[in-house]
């Protein structure tokens, strides 16, 4: 009998025969197992010929091995090929087994509560809303391209929120095109769901926020510096662009910022400061060229007059920073908004100013961050052996409008000049996915009232339920 045969029949006795096998194996014993194994592995059963059961024992012994050499040929290509599905606390994600084409599913969902307090005015409603629903596809065309599609489906109607395609050349340059938000507001490049109050504060009314463009961006030194600058069609303050272009002008807006110690481990590893800014022409009047300020409550305290025309030079700078050392956070921004205006021929540059400081304790001892949500150590549990985590979070803004804009340029009975607020939040992250929020705002006012008197505080509490992965 040759010697594989006897091997192969060992290893085949092996791995049929029983464990407390006590009798010795015959070939008929074999054969029954052999067949056995064939059935569980669902390979056929050749017909038995000649008169050596040894020799035909071989012979499909021989075929079993070339069956399970065939499946193991298919599950390594299958293994290099089917895409590998994920689903967990970040969405749905589908990738090729090497990561390099990618597609992910992610989504926002923003369900909120305004109530106004102490103010009888029908510009002040107490109601629910959706202030957010965004579902978001993502992802990696191979190692050269990425893209980000967001609609906007809360309020009457849809909206295209993010629209871009990144050519990832390196991580030093990325060329980024389409819709997305301009590099010069701090808290406005945070994601809608990661902010520390519900709504921004004022500095954001002065910053732009989603431009049509194209934007070069990346990391230099061991990502201790960042930068981006783009051309843009250019946005008001505060607004989105147009989808169109409707004065030809172009607006160029960059950002420099800097983590000297992110790389390593003391004190400071958590400080980033920068410097942000942007310069371009408008020439128009409207919702498309001129700004209108809001309150943390999201009304209105400031309106250009509707002849005013944006007639000229629109610069923005803005300095800003972050600290976050453990469960702290500190964050601070400022910025200047300065547009040349016209009416009737009179002409008139003006240079409004916003500021803010906001600060974030995680009660819980979680790490704060200014890129993400606080992830729960123990998350919220039906038994109560986990109760998710708790930050506190607190913020101090003013914005001064030009004194030089009221009388001409803007209405002193209906529009202010100077608003300062202060808010207190308290975020309850149940889960990685689930935030409720809770926050108190009052803001004051200079002027804005008939008679030069000042206009009634704006007093509200706000609370959100969030959803996100």
């Amino acid at each position: 009998m040759p010697r594989h045969t006897l091997l192969s029949l060992a290893l085949l006795a092996a791995i049929a025969a029983p464990a407390q096998a006590a009798e010795p194996l015959t070939v008929e014993d074999l054969a029954e197992r052999l067949r056995l194994l064939e059935q569980r592995l669902g390979t056929a059963t050749p017909a038995e010929t000649g008169a050596d059961p040894v020799a035909a024992l071989d012979q499909r012994l021989r075929i079993l091995e070339r069956q399970l050499e065939i499946q193991q040929e298919e599950a390594a290509v299958r293994a290099t090929t089917a895409p590998v599905v994920a689903v967990g606390d970040k969405g749905l994600s589908v990738k090729t087994p090497k990561g390099d084409y990618e597609i992910r599913l992610r989504g926002l969902v923003q369900a909120d509560h305004r109530a106004f307090l102490g103010n009888e005015s029908p510009a002040f409603n107490d109601g629910f809303l959706f202030r957010r629903i965004r579902p978001t596809l993502e992802g990696n065309l191979g190692p050269l391209i990425a893209f980000r599609l967001t609609p906007e489906l809360a309020g009457d109607s849809a909206t295209l929120v993010d629209a871009y395609v990144d050519v990832k050349f390196d991580p030093r340059y990325t060329l980024r095109v389409g819709k997305l938000k301009g590099p010069v507001g701090l808290e406005r490049l945070q994601s809608g769901g990661a902010t520390a109050l519900i709504e921004r504060g004022f500095p954001t009314e002065l910053a732009p926020n989603r431009d049509l463009g194209v934007q070069l961006q990346g990391e230099l030194a061991r990502g201790t510096v960042t930068y981006a600058a783009g051309v843009f069609n250019g946005a008001p303050d505060g607004r989105d662009a147009p989808t169109t272009d409707p004065d030809g002008e172009l607006e160029f807006a960059g950002r420099l910022f800097f983590e000297p110690w992110k790389n390593e481990a003391n004190a400071l590893s958590g400080l980033g400061f920068g410097l942000a800014g942007s310069v371009g022409d408008k020439d128009g009047g409207g919702n498309s060229f001129l700004p209108r300020y809001r309150t943390p409550g999201q009304n209105v305290f400031f309106n250009y007059r509707a002849a005013v025309l944006a007639d000229g030079r629109h610069t923005r700078i803005s300095p800003q920073a972050w600290f976050y050392r453990n469960a702290f956070g500190l964050q601070a921004e400022a910025i200047r908004s300065e547009q040349e205006v016209s009416i009737g021929g009179v002409r008139s540059d003006l240079a409004h100013d916003a500021w803010q400081l906001t600060t974030s304790w995680v009660l819980t001892g979680e790490d704060a961050g200014y890129r993400g949500v606080v992830k729960p150590n123990r998350p919220f549990t039906g038994g109560g052996e986990g109760w998710g985590a708790f930050e506190l979070v607190a913020r101090y803004g003013e914005l001064d409008v030009d004194d030089d804009a009221f009388g001409l340029y803007a209405d002193p009975n209906l529009s202010a000049s100077r608003s300062r607020a202060w808010g207190l939040g308290l975020n309850w992250y149940l889960t990685s996915n689930l935030k409720l929020v809770l926050n108190h705002t009052r803001a004051g006012f200079d002027g804005g009232a008939t008679g030069g008197r000042d206009r009634e505080d704006e007093s509200t509490v706000f609370s959100r339920l969030q959803l996100a992965f």
